[in-house]
């Protein structure tokens, strides 16, 4: 009995070590993969008249910022023409922020590494000892639990975005960097709360698409096997 429930869980284990890594790869692919996502967001909020920034410039410091986030630049000393001035475009503030979101990041990354990983150990084990109709049916139910809890939370998001965004950063953020004013920080301005909230219902929408294959799939495999 004992061993019977061990195997359930580690399909379990299975199927939350691959939606995690499809979480952190469609977040990765949107970002760094969808050509033209932030000049379609720049222009969709009228984003270089807020930073009175040419698109092209504005494109330029957006490079910077991305390869900074993946660990690709080891500052963001980054200058730019602004109104006509050539500046530094980010203040004090905003690098201690993008710090830590740069953290943030790469710590995603690692654990995907980690959560492939284990899901690959978990499933060589189950498939060792014969389980594969366990694994298939753990896979199903773990991506079924995930997927509806994800639809509730979406949902109850969706009635006050501002809301729960503050909440995100104060849960995964110690300080208070993270608040910036428009009035004297260009980072709020190039990427605003809409930017956010379309970005998050895409990797929303992405995510659903790709483990809903994954519970197709799935679904399939078990019926080949019966």
């Amino acid at each position: 009995m004992l061993t019977k429930i061990f195997y359930h869980i580690l399909g379990l284990l299975v199927a939350f070590c691959l939606l995690f890594a499809v979480l952190i790869t469609v977040t990765e692919t949107l970002l760094y993969r969808v050509d033209g996502y932030f000049a379609k967001e720049y222009q969709k909020y009228a984003v270089t008249e807020r930073v009175d920034m040419r698109l092209s410039d504005l494109l330029s410091v957006t490079d910077e910022m991305m390869d900074y986030l993946k660990g690709d630049r080891e500052n963001l000393n980054v200058e730019a023409v602004i109104g006509g001035v050539q500046r530094e475009f980010f203040n004090a503030k905003e690098k201690r922020h993008m710090q830590d979101v740069r953290e943030l990041f790469l710590q995603g990354l690692a654990l995907r590494r980690g959560a492939v990983f284990v899901g690959v150990l978990a499933t060589a084990f189950l498939c060792l000892k014969k389980r594969q109709a366990v694994l298939l049916r753990m896979l199903q139910w773990g991506i079924a639990g995930v997927l509806c809890t994800m639809l509730g939370l979406g949902a109850l998001i969706s009635m006050d975005f501002t809301k729960y965004f503050t909440y995100f950063h104060l849960i995964f953020f110690d300080n208070m960097d993270w608040y910036l004013n428009p009035k004297t920080d260009l980072l709020i301005n190039i990427v605003p709360e809409g930017f956010f909230r379309d970005t998050a219902l895409r990797i929303a929408g992405m995510f659903l698409a790709v483990s809903l294959l994954f519970w197709l799939m799935a679904g399939a495999l078990r019926r080949r096997l019966k």
